[in-house]
C-alpha cells in the first residue's frame, strides 16, 4: 500500500506569456482559499501534498488552490532566463486566481514561494491576499553565490563542480523526479539581481513568518518579521531549511494564524 497519495490531476492555466501553469485545486469548493506556492526546485505535490498541509488544511475545511511555479512541476520549463523573474512569478499568482474566479485568498509559501508571496501581498494588495504564512524567506538575495557557469558547464558537458552551494543547489534540484536543470539554471540566472523582500517597504497584511532553528536564513527572517507591521514568528526547533516544510509544529501553527 502506498505510503503517500498520488500527484493530483493538474488544470493548466496560461500565462501571459503563453508558459502554461500547472494548478491543482483541493479540498471543500466551499471553503476559503488557501493558495499554495513551494519552493525552489520542488513543487507543488513535494511541498504541500507530501508533507501533510493539503491534508490538513483540508481537515481545517480549507480549499486549496496549489501551483507548480513556472520552471517546475507539470508547469512550462523555458530555457530562457527572460522568462523568470519576480514580476512574472507574481503575474502568474494573479493570472491563477483570475482564471478560477477567486477574489480572496490566504497564502501560503515556502522558501521562493515565499518571496513570490512577499511581493504578491505587496502587488495584489489587501483586497486579494488577506493574509500569509511565508516560510523559510531570506532578506537578500540567496542566488547571488550560485554559479552559473559551473552548471551549464555540468549540465553540458558533466564537468564537475567546484562550488559547494552550486553543488547543493544540483543535488537538491535532481532529487525531484521530473526536473529540468536547465530550466532550474535558467531561473536562478533570470531572477537573482532582481526584486528581493525590502524590511524598508513591508506588507500591511498579517504574516505569519517560520523558519527551521538550523537554517542559515533565520536571522534574516527575523529581520524581516521585525520589521512587518502585523507580523508573528515561528521558530521550528532542530529544522534546517529542507525538512522544515514537514514539522508538525508549522503546519499547526499556520493552520491557527489562518483561522485568525
Amino acid at each position: 500500500m502506498a505510503l503517500l497519495p498520488s500527484p493530483p490531476d493538474p488544470r493548466a492555466v496560461m500565462a501571459g506569456d503563453g508558459v502554461p501553469i500547472a494548478t491543482y485545486d483541493l479540498g471543500d469548493p466551499d471553503g476559503e482559499v488557501v493558495l499554495a506556492v513551494h519552493g525552489f526546485a520542488s513543487s507543488a505535490f513535494a511541498n504541500f501534498v507530501a508533507t501533510g498541509w493539503v491534508r490538513e488544511l483540508q481537515r481545517a475545511g480549507r480549499r486549496v488552490i496549489a501551483i507548480d511555479q513556472r520552471g517546475h512541476g507539470a508547469s512550462g520549463k523555458p530555457h530562457d532566463p527572460a522568462a523568470y523573474s519576480m514580476a512574472l512569478l507574481v503575474e502568474d499568482v494573479q493570472t491563477v486566481l483570475d482564471t478560477y474566479l477567486v477574489d480572496e485568498v490566504d497564502l501560503v509559501g515556502y522558501s521562493l514561494g515565499a518571496r513570490v508571496g512577499w511581493h504578491a501581498l505587496l502587488e495584489l494588495g489587501p483586497g486579494t491576499i488577506r493574509r500569509a504564512v511565508l516560510g523559510g524567506i531570506p532578506d537578500g538575495d540567496p542566488l547571488t553565490r550560485f554559479r552559473v557557469d559551473e552548471a551549464r558547464a555540468r549540465i553540458e558537458r558533466g564537468t564537475a563542480v567546484t562550488d559547494r552551494l552550486t553543488q547543493a543547489y544540483l543535488t537538491m534540484a535532481q532529487l525531484t523526479p521530473g526536473n529540468d536543470l536547465t530550466a532550474l539554471v535558467s531561473l536562478v540566472e533570470g531572477m537573482r539581481g532582481g526584486l528581493q523582500p525590502d524590511p524598508a517597504d513591508p506588507p500591511q497584511q498579517p504574516v505569519l513568518f517560520a523558519a527551521g532553528s538550523e537554517d542559515p536564513i533565520l536571522e534574516a527572517t527575523r529581520r524581516l518579521a521585525a520589521a512587518t507591521p502585523r507580523s508573528e514568528l515561528v521558530e521550528l526547533a532542530g529544522r534546517n531549511h529542507f525538512n522544515a516544510p514537514t514539522a508538525r509544529a508549522f503546519r499547526d501553527a499556520a493552520i491557527a494564524f489562518l483561522a485568525r
